[in-house]
């Protein structure tokens, strides 16, 4: 039997440019084997992870979730007038999160949701995470999406995004059920972004900050359902490719087959899909490394 989670606890993190964020920590209940970071989603709060953290942190895994700055619990009163870069999510705030986490006694591990993929190339700290499991990454482009799909999103982008954002000043995506309002500044990279094939890899003024993608040489497995319309295998290939030097494995899951129901792009981290956190939780430990040793033995 499992023993029961401990409380969390809510606590600041300070960036390096100043910013204050918010994130949450599931201690264990039991010698930690590992500390865990969570990269989420673009638009989705740190709640949205909770199962998955209490889940992890049962088995071992002191575990931080966190909203990244105008997000959740990071938001300002108002978004209307706020600025910042979306690249700071992981450039800024997932990097705090890791250096809060590193431990130069336990391994450091990492789990991405589709956004949080993209982040871990971004990160200036990524050497401290010794293997990442991310879920649902891709490159974003509407043409690797099925045509339906990709109706949706051209409408979003071309129609009613900006639309919306001129009369917001800020993308209302709680409206649209899609998660958390964004920042003006979000909804424009990530539009330009979308543009195309490789995601920002092929955008000329972003390349020159992308040199730590080649850097990266942590283990990474990237798994994508066949039913994530955003997020297929063939847009996480496009995307993932610019991790050349990392020794990168990809799993396609047929939640048909695996008996889990639907997963889309979002039910990732929803209570149907736990044996997918089995699984995921099983590779990091067979891949995760105590700083300067050996790999963690799995019990």
């Amino acid at each position: 039997m499992n023993p029961p989670p401990t409380t969390p606890q809510v606590l600041p993190l300070t960036t390096q440019d100043g910013c204050t964020i918010r994130a949450t920590v599931y201690p264990t209940a039991q010698p930690a084997r590992a500390h865990l970071v969570v990269a989420g989603a673009t638009g989705v709060p740190q709640g949205y992870y909770r199962r998955f953290a209490e889940y992890a942190s049962a088995r071992g895994y002191r575990t931080m979730t966190l909203d990244y700055r105008g997000i959740g619990l990071s938001a300002p009163p108002s978004l209307k007038g706020f600025r910042m870069d979306y690249l700071d999510w992981a450039r800024q705030d997932l990097a705090a999160a890791v250096q809060a986490m590193a431990s130069p006694d336990l391994p450091l591990v990492m789990v991405g949701h589709s956004y949080g993929g993209h982040a871990f190339g971004l990160l200036p700290n990524h050497d401290k995470v010794a293997a990442f499991y991310t879920f649902a990454t891709g490159a974003g482009w509407h043409g690797w999406m099925p045509p339906g799909e990709r109706l949706k999103v051209w409408m979003l982008w071309n129609l009613v995004g900006p639309l919306a954002t001129r009369l917001k000043g800020y993308l209302p995506w709680r409206s649209f059920g899609m998660g958390e309002d964004l920042p003006l500044d979000v909804y424009r990279q990530w539009r330009r972004w979308c543009q195309f094939p490789r995601y920002f890899f092929d955008d000329p003024q972003v390349r020159p900050l992308l040199d730590g993608f080649h850097a990266v040489r942590t283990p990474i497995l990237a798994a994508n359902a066949l039913d994530d319309w955003w997020a297929q295998p063939r847009s996480r290939d496009a995307f993932m490719a610019g991790y050349r030097n990392a020794a990168w494995q990809a799993l396609d899951i047929d939640p048909a087959r695996a008996g889990l129901g639907p997963i889309g792009h979002m039910g990732y981290f929803r209570a149907h899909a736990a044996p997918l956190w089995d699984n995921a939780l099983r590779w990091l430990e067979a891949h995760a490394r105590v700083p300067g040793g050996a790999p963690q033995a799995a019990s």
